[in-house]
């Protein structure tokens, strides 16, 4: 839209499809942490969601396929993940297990 293009047109990569379907893994996870707070299970949502964005973006590292670089944010690691998105996947695990789970 930014640009004038009411097409929005996009691009990703076939490496997406499996990784953002590793987000089902939080159905089992609300078996096990399901009793606890929601700020604890934000937590280790977003926590387990860096640590998948960490462990496959430096694998597709090792293979020049990583799709995304965020070398050049502030906040980075390794240029694949971000920290300052910390605040984001804390609320997309939450919002994740509602709809997930509502679904099962």
């Amino acid at each position: 839209l930014l640009r004038g293009d009411s097409k929005l047109v996009c691009t990703s990569s076939l490496w997406m499809f499996p990784i953002y379907g590793l987000a089902a893994c939080i159905v089992p996870l609300n078996k096990l942490i399901g009793t606890y707070p929601w700020f604890i299970r934000g937590l280790l949502y977003m926590i387990g969601i860096f640590l998948v964005e960490y462990l496959t973006g430096r694998l597709l590292q090792t293979f020049y396929a990583c799709p995304w670089d965020y070398s050049h944010a502030k906040y980075n690691l390794s240029g694949v993940i971000r920290l300052d998105y910390a605040p984001f996947w804390f609320l997309v695990g939450l919002i994740y297990e509602k709809l997930l789970i509502f679904q099962w």
